[in-house]
């Protein structure tokens, strides 16, 4: 009775395959989080488009977020599971170059985090932090930008369930700086690829979270709202100019959801809230 208890309550799984790392040929297995049993408990979706979890009663808190990424266990290169194992052989001595420092940045903020055994928060934090920089190794064809943006924007979330667990240790600012990279990347993302320097071709889902793909539409919406919530307030006149272009981007939402019924609707939900905050705060400066 007792081992079925047991196997019940598994949260995880080793997958069978080994997984041998492209940059120093380490073989390891992958933690994969099973699905069914009552895991996971759907609870509201933020206005970044981030599912919240209610604690099961049976797992407790559970992160689908930090099994995403698959990371090396002995020199820390992480990429999507997709991307892992086709990094380009030209970027394996860029990658090794940086592995000390990689590790050293990382300990700063978790001096005993270890991704040979089963994760936690802090390792699900850790490895978006290490998607985000190993992503800066891949070439155009990857889309490597709107990746560390989706990286740069978990790593924030996760620091905020940091926070909520363990107030006081700066959990909160962390979240907020990572945020803020991931509004400069997801601008730079769609700059990039309307200039023709990075295709988004390289990417299939666009998340940002889990549960649902929602595309291109959805990083327009997040630069939008990213670069309201995170956005530079030091330069008025800049900012006004950024809002401006949010609310066009956002109009662009709603000129394209008229048309296509495969849209998903809390997009055009949250895009309409977002339009009316927009234009909130600029009618706030017109003033």
């Amino acid at each position: 009775m007792k081992a079925h208890e047991e196997r019940e309550l598994k949260l995880t799984f080793q997958s069978k395959e080994k997984i041998q790392c492209p940059v120093c040929e380490t073989n390891f297995h992958r933690e994969e989080l099973l699905s069914g049993g009552g895991r996971l408990i759907a609870g509201p979706l933020t206005d970044e488009l981030h599912r919240r979890y209610e604690p099961s009663a049976k797992y407790g808190d559970v992160y689908p977020l930090i099994y995403q990424s698959t990371v090396c266990p002995a020199c820390w290169f992480a990429s999507s599971e997709a991307d892992f194992l086709n990094l380009p052989k030209d970027s394996i001595a860029q990658v090794e170059a940086d592995r000390d420092q990689r590790l050293r940045d990382i300990q700063v903020i978790f001096p005993s985090v270890d991704f040979s055994t089963p994760r936690g928060l802090s390792e699900g934090a850790a490895a978006e932090y290490l998607v985000l920089r190993c992503y800066s190794f891949y070439p155009k064809e990857f889309s490597p930008t709107i990746k560390q943006a989706i990286a740069a924007l978990r790593s924030g979330w996760l620091f905020d369930e940091l926070h909520e667990k363990f107030a006081g240790q700066n959990y909160d600012w962390l979240g907020r700086l990572f945020k803020t990279k991931a509004s400069f990347l997801y601008k730079e993302a769609l700059i990039r690829e309307q200039s023709g320097k990075e295709p988004l071709s390289g990417i299939k889902n666009f998340g940002p979270d889990t549960d649902k793909n929602y595309g291109y539409e959805g990083a327009l919406y997040l630069s939008a709202l990213l670069e309201l919530k995170y956005g530079d307030r030091k330069d008025p006149i800049g900012r006004i100019d950024a809002l401006s272009n949010a609310k066009r981007t956002i109009a662009k939402i709603f000129g394209l959801g008229k048309s296509s019924k495969a849209k998903p609707g809390p997009l055009l939900e949250k895009a309409r809230e977002l339009y009316d905050k927009l234009n909130e705060e600029l009618n706030e400066n017109d003033e």
